[in-house]
Protein backbone atom coordinates (compact mmCIF):
# COMPACT_ATOMS: atom_id res chain seq x y z
CA UNK A 1 0.00 0.00 0.00
CA UNK A 2 2.81 2.42 0.86
CA UNK A 3 4.44 1.61 -2.37
CA UNK A 4 1.30 2.55 -4.38
CA UNK A 5 1.21 5.60 -2.87
CA UNK A 6 4.77 6.38 -3.55
CA UNK A 7 4.73 5.28 -7.29
CA UNK A 8 1.42 7.31 -8.07
CA UNK A 9 2.89 10.43 -6.57
CA UNK A 10 6.36 9.50 -8.63
CA UNK A 11 8.22 9.97 -5.36
CA UNK A 12 11.66 9.24 -5.18
CA UNK A 13 12.10 6.74 -2.37
CA UNK A 14 14.45 3.61 -1.80
CA UNK A 15 12.88 0.26 -0.86
CA UNK A 16 15.52 -0.44 1.54
CA UNK A 17 14.94 -4.09 2.15
CA UNK A 18 15.20 -4.63 -1.46
CA UNK A 19 19.29 -3.19 -1.22
CA UNK A 20 22.27 -5.10 -0.25
CA UNK A 21 22.50 -5.28 3.31
CA UNK A 22 19.31 -3.96 3.96
CA UNK A 23 17.83 -6.18 5.64
CA UNK A 24 20.15 -6.05 7.93
CA UNK A 25 20.11 -2.32 8.28
CA UNK A 26 16.26 -2.87 8.81
CA UNK A 27 16.95 -5.50 11.64
CA UNK A 28 19.07 -2.92 13.37
CA UNK A 29 16.26 -0.05 13.70
CA UNK A 30 14.21 -2.72 15.11
CA UNK A 31 16.65 -3.32 17.95
CA UNK A 32 16.70 0.06 18.44
CA UNK A 33 20.48 0.23 17.69
CA UNK A 34 19.78 2.60 14.83
CA UNK A 35 17.68 5.77 15.61
CA UNK A 36 16.13 8.07 13.61
CA UNK A 37 15.09 11.37 16.30
CA UNK A 38 13.07 10.43 19.20
CA UNK A 39 10.98 8.09 17.60
CA UNK A 40 10.15 4.79 18.90
CA UNK A 41 11.98 1.16 16.99
CA UNK A 42 9.48 0.02 15.29
CA UNK A 43 8.43 -3.44 16.15
CA UNK A 44 8.14 -4.73 12.61
CA UNK A 45 8.04 -3.58 9.26
CA UNK A 46 7.12 -1.62 7.40
CA UNK A 47 8.37 1.46 8.32
CA UNK A 48 9.34 4.52 6.39
CA UNK A 49 12.33 6.67 7.73
CA UNK A 50 12.41 10.42 6.10
CA UNK A 51 15.18 12.64 7.57
CA UNK A 52 15.29 12.58 11.28
CA UNK A 53 11.50 10.54 11.23
CA UNK A 54 11.06 6.86 11.62
CA UNK A 55 7.56 5.97 11.33
CA UNK A 56 6.12 2.70 11.69
CA UNK A 57 2.15 1.30 11.20
CA UNK A 58 1.31 1.25 7.26
CA UNK A 59 -1.96 3.65 7.81
CA UNK A 60 -0.16 5.98 9.99
CA UNK A 61 3.01 5.95 7.46
CA UNK A 62 0.13 6.83 4.77
CA UNK A 63 -1.73 9.64 6.88
CA UNK A 64 2.13 11.03 6.93
CA UNK A 65 2.81 10.60 3.47
CA UNK A 66 -0.71 11.25 2.09
CA UNK A 67 -0.81 15.37 1.94
CA UNK A 68 2.75 15.31 1.26
CA UNK A 69 2.24 13.22 -2.09
CA UNK A 70 -1.29 14.99 -3.04
CA UNK A 71 -3.13 12.01 -1.72
CA UNK A 72 -5.21 12.99 1.13
CA UNK A 73 -8.06 15.31 1.62
CA UNK A 74 -7.33 18.80 1.77
CA UNK A 75 -9.96 19.33 5.19
CA UNK A 76 -9.71 17.89 8.93
CA UNK A 77 -12.98 15.96 8.03
CA UNK A 78 -11.65 14.62 4.87
CA UNK A 79 -8.70 13.30 6.02
CA UNK A 80 -9.90 11.48 9.47
CA UNK A 81 -12.34 10.11 6.91
CA UNK A 82 -9.35 8.83 4.63
CA UNK A 83 -7.62 7.15 8.33
CA UNK A 84 -10.49 5.54 9.01
CA UNK A 85 -11.10 3.72 5.99
CA UNK A 86 -7.13 3.09 6.01
CA UNK A 87 -7.83 1.77 9.43
CA UNK A 88 -11.27 -0.92 8.32
CA UNK A 89 -8.49 -1.75 5.15
CA UNK A 90 -5.74 -2.93 7.57
CA UNK A 91 -8.54 -4.76 9.44
CA UNK A 92 -8.91 -7.13 6.17
CA UNK A 93 -5.30 -7.56 6.08
CA UNK A 94 -5.42 -8.75 9.58
CA UNK A 95 -8.53 -11.21 8.55
CA UNK A 96 -7.17 -11.95 5.20
CA UNK A 97 -3.70 -13.43 7.38
CA UNK A 98 -5.48 -14.95 9.65
CA UNK A 99 -7.25 -17.49 6.82
CA UNK A 100 -3.92 -18.88 6.17
CA UNK A 101 -2.89 -19.05 9.96
CA UNK A 102 -5.56 -19.06 12.49
CA UNK A 103 -3.37 -20.67 15.08
CA UNK A 104 -0.53 -18.92 14.96
CA UNK A 105 2.02 -16.98 12.99
CA UNK A 106 4.95 -18.84 14.62
CA UNK A 107 3.57 -22.18 12.93
CA UNK A 108 3.43 -23.03 9.04
CA UNK A 109 0.93 -23.33 7.22
CA UNK A 110 0.77 -27.15 6.77
CA UNK A 111 0.30 -26.97 10.65
CA UNK A 112 -2.87 -25.54 10.39
CA UNK A 113 -4.82 -26.74 7.72
CA UNK A 114 -7.50 -27.94 9.16
CA UNK A 115 -8.15 -24.68 11.03
CA UNK A 116 -7.30 -22.50 8.24
CA UNK A 117 -10.27 -24.05 6.03
CA UNK A 118 -12.82 -23.49 8.66
CA UNK A 119 -11.62 -19.89 9.17
CA UNK A 120 -11.17 -19.27 5.25
CA UNK A 121 -14.90 -20.69 5.25
CA UNK A 122 -16.04 -18.06 7.98
CA UNK A 123 -14.17 -14.91 6.13
CA UNK A 124 -15.25 -16.19 3.11
CA UNK A 125 -19.02 -16.63 4.04
CA UNK A 126 -19.45 -13.55 6.47
CA UNK A 127 -16.55 -11.70 6.73
CA UNK A 128 -15.89 -10.73 2.95
CA UNK A 129 -19.63 -10.03 1.82
CA UNK A 130 -19.51 -7.55 5.05
CA UNK A 131 -16.55 -5.49 3.58
CA UNK A 132 -17.07 -5.26 0.00
CA UNK A 133 -20.86 -4.38 1.06
CA UNK A 134 -19.20 -1.53 3.23
CA UNK A 135 -16.93 0.21 1.11
CA UNK A 136 -19.78 -0.36 -1.95
CA UNK A 137 -21.84 1.92 0.84
CA UNK A 138 -19.37 4.47 0.72
CA UNK A 139 -19.01 4.80 -3.00
CA UNK A 140 -23.10 4.59 -3.92
CA UNK A 141 -23.28 7.55 -1.21
CA UNK A 142 -20.55 9.76 -3.67
CA UNK A 143 -23.05 11.51 -6.52
CA UNK A 144 -20.10 13.23 -8.74
CA UNK A 145 -17.76 11.40 -10.97
CA UNK A 146 -15.41 10.00 -10.80
CA UNK A 147 -16.23 8.51 -7.89
CA UNK A 148 -13.59 8.22 -4.68
CA UNK A 149 -13.96 7.10 -1.76
CA UNK A 150 -13.78 10.91 -0.08
CA UNK A 151 -14.09 13.78 -1.64
CA UNK A 152 -13.70 14.84 -5.56
CA UNK A 153 -9.40 13.65 -6.18
CA UNK A 154 -8.43 9.53 -5.56
CA UNK A 155 -6.54 9.55 -1.95
CA UNK A 156 -4.37 6.78 -0.49
CA UNK A 157 -7.15 4.94 0.31
CA UNK A 158 -8.75 4.38 -2.81
CA UNK A 159 -5.51 3.05 -3.90
CA UNK A 160 -5.18 0.97 -0.44
CA UNK A 161 -8.35 -0.39 -1.81
CA UNK A 162 -7.25 -1.48 -5.37
CA UNK A 163 -4.69 -3.08 -3.48
CA UNK A 164 -6.98 -5.66 -1.40
CA UNK A 165 -9.44 -6.14 -4.26
CA UNK A 166 -6.47 -7.37 -6.62
CA UNK A 167 -4.92 -9.25 -3.14
CA UNK A 168 -8.62 -11.32 -2.68
CA UNK A 169 -8.62 -11.91 -6.55
CA UNK A 170 -5.36 -13.68 -6.89
CA UNK A 171 -6.22 -15.56 -3.43
CA UNK A 172 -9.56 -16.29 -3.54
CA UNK A 173 -10.56 -16.43 -6.85
CA UNK A 174 -13.81 -18.44 -6.75
CA UNK A 175 -15.32 -16.54 -4.32
CA UNK A 176 -14.44 -13.28 -5.39
CA UNK A 177 -15.76 -13.86 -8.64
CA UNK A 178 -19.01 -14.47 -6.93
CA UNK A 179 -18.75 -11.86 -3.63
CA UNK A 180 -18.11 -9.23 -6.30
CA UNK A 181 -21.16 -9.21 -8.43
CA UNK A 182 -22.59 -7.11 -5.64
CA UNK A 183 -19.69 -5.09 -5.40
CA UNK A 184 -19.63 -3.33 -8.65
CA UNK A 185 -18.50 0.49 -7.77
CA UNK A 186 -15.84 -0.96 -5.72
CA UNK A 187 -14.45 -2.95 -8.65
CA UNK A 188 -14.82 0.05 -10.73
CA UNK A 189 -13.10 1.63 -8.48
CA UNK A 190 -10.03 -0.67 -8.33
CA UNK A 191 -9.81 -0.90 -12.04
CA UNK A 192 -9.42 2.72 -12.45
CA UNK A 193 -6.76 3.44 -9.94
CA UNK A 194 -5.30 0.23 -11.71
CA UNK A 195 -5.28 2.35 -14.69
CA UNK A 196 -3.88 5.10 -13.45
CA UNK A 197 -0.44 6.11 -15.43
CA UNK A 198 2.47 6.12 -13.18
CA UNK A 199 0.54 3.05 -10.66
CA UNK A 200 -0.31 1.22 -14.69
CA UNK A 201 3.61 1.83 -15.24
CA UNK A 202 4.78 0.50 -11.87
CA UNK A 203 2.01 -2.56 -11.94
CA UNK A 204 4.00 -3.52 -15.22
CA UNK A 205 7.46 -3.11 -14.02
CA UNK A 206 9.68 -5.31 -11.51
CA UNK A 207 9.63 -2.66 -9.31
CA UNK A 208 5.99 -4.57 -8.09
CA UNK A 209 7.16 -7.86 -5.67
CA UNK A 210 5.56 -11.14 -7.64
CA UNK A 211 2.99 -12.70 -5.75
CA UNK A 212 4.13 -15.43 -3.43
CA UNK A 213 3.81 -17.72 -0.40
CA UNK A 214 5.31 -15.45 2.08
CA UNK A 215 2.67 -12.16 2.13
CA UNK A 216 -0.98 -12.02 2.83
CA UNK A 217 -2.78 -12.66 0.18
CA UNK A 218 -1.38 -16.31 -0.59
CA UNK A 219 -3.20 -18.76 -2.76
CA UNK A 220 -4.28 -21.89 -1.56
CA UNK A 221 -6.57 -23.69 -3.88
CA UNK A 222 -7.87 -25.73 -0.29
CA UNK A 223 -9.10 -22.65 1.12
CA UNK A 224 -10.89 -21.27 -1.87
CA UNK A 225 -15.02 -21.74 -2.24
CA UNK A 226 -15.33 -23.98 -5.10
CA UNK A 227 -18.02 -22.21 -8.13
CA UNK A 228 -20.47 -24.45 -6.94
CA UNK A 229 -20.83 -24.95 -3.35
CA UNK A 230 -21.55 -28.37 -2.15
CA UNK A 231 -24.07 -28.43 1.33
CA UNK A 232 -22.12 -28.43 4.41
CA UNK A 233 -22.63 -31.75 6.12
CA UNK A 234 -25.55 -32.34 8.02
CA UNK A 235 -27.25 -29.22 7.45
CA UNK A 236 -30.51 -28.80 5.63
CA UNK A 237 -30.99 -25.27 3.50
CA UNK A 238 -34.30 -23.22 4.54
CA UNK A 239 -36.54 -22.57 1.45
CA UNK A 240 -36.43 -19.27 0.53
CA UNK A 241 -39.93 -19.03 -1.39
CA UNK A 242 -43.75 -20.54 -0.78
CA UNK A 243 -43.28 -22.00 -4.24
CA UNK A 244 -40.26 -23.32 -3.08
CA UNK A 245 -42.04 -24.27 0.37
CA UNK A 246 -44.75 -26.09 -1.28
CA UNK A 247 -42.25 -28.22 -3.53
CA UNK A 248 -40.38 -28.89 -0.49
CA UNK A 249 -42.96 -29.99 1.50
CA UNK A 250 -44.61 -32.34 -1.12
CA UNK A 251 -41.39 -34.22 -1.16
Amino acid sequence: MIRLALEDAGASYVDAAREPGGIGVMLRYMRGELKAGHSPAPLAPPFLRDGNLLIAQTATILEYLGPQLGLAPRTAAGRIAAQQLQLTLCDVLTEVHATHHPIGYGLYYEEQKPEAKRASREFLEQRLPKFLAYFEAQLTRRSKRPVYLVGSHCTYADLSLFQVVDGLQHAFPNAMERAQRRAPRVLELSASVAERPRLAAYLASPRRLQRNDLGIFRQYPELDQPLVSAPRPGLRRVPTSPAESRSACST
